[in-house]
């Protein structure tokens, strides 16, 4: 069932309690609501990223292809989070990545132009800002300092506990694929893992 227009909007407004209502007002005046089939992209590799997009429901997959024509996933991004590149829609160049719909899905959307008259404009928005970039990016360090520094059944274990919200709503390709591992590895340790249990 397809979240409403209003709850999308309050669920994303959420996140700045201590804005102004001028600050409110004003955000809220920029923010345009779109809804998305499974398999439809949010933008493709070799776009620039001009809207940042927050998730109110669904789900999507970001990756690359690699010189193998392999996709590469390296993440994931669900409800009350945000899917982007954040680099490329920072630096508004192009992508290397793909940003794809896994299942139907309504997202918020902010026009880098906009956000950057918002942060201009009221200085609490330039702080939530900030916090949204720690968020995205923090989570996009952890997992490639799990591909540095965990093995496949860390990784595996590590995604288990922090994802449990959506383990059963992605495919075991795609969630091989992000742990850097292949999908029969990734078999023979869930079975392994059923065994001790």
């Amino acid at each position: 069932m397809e979240i409403e227009v209003n709850t999308c909007f309050d669920l994303f407004m959420e996140q700045f309690p201590t804005l102004s209502p001028e600050a409110k007002k004003f955000t809220r005046s920029f923010l345009t609501i779109q809804s998305y089939k499974k398999k439809e992209f949010l933008y493709l590799n070799g776009e620039v990223q001009e809207e940042i997009a927050y998730i109110c429901q669904g789900l999507l997959r970001k990756f690359y292809v690699n010189e193998k024509g392999n996709e590469i996933i390296t993440g994931f991004s669900r409800e009350k989070e945000y899917a982007t590149d954040y680099p490329s829609f920072l630096r508004q160049k192009p992508s290397k990545y793909s940003l794809q719909f896994l299942e139907p899905s309504v997202v918020v959307k902010m026009p880098y132009k906009k956000l950057q008259e918002a942060y201009n404009k009221h200085k609490a928005n330039e702080m939530y800002g900030r916090l949204a970039a720690e968020r995205v990016l923090t989570r996009e360090t952890d997992r490639v300092e799990s591909l540095l520094f965990a093995s496949a059944e860390e990784r595996y274990l590590n995604f288990l506990d922090k994802n449990e919200d959506i383990i059963n709503r992605i495919s075991l390709s795609h969630l091989a694929s992000y742990l850097g591992i292949e999908r029969q590895s990734l078999s023979r340790i869930r079975s392994k893992l059923a065994k001790r249990k």
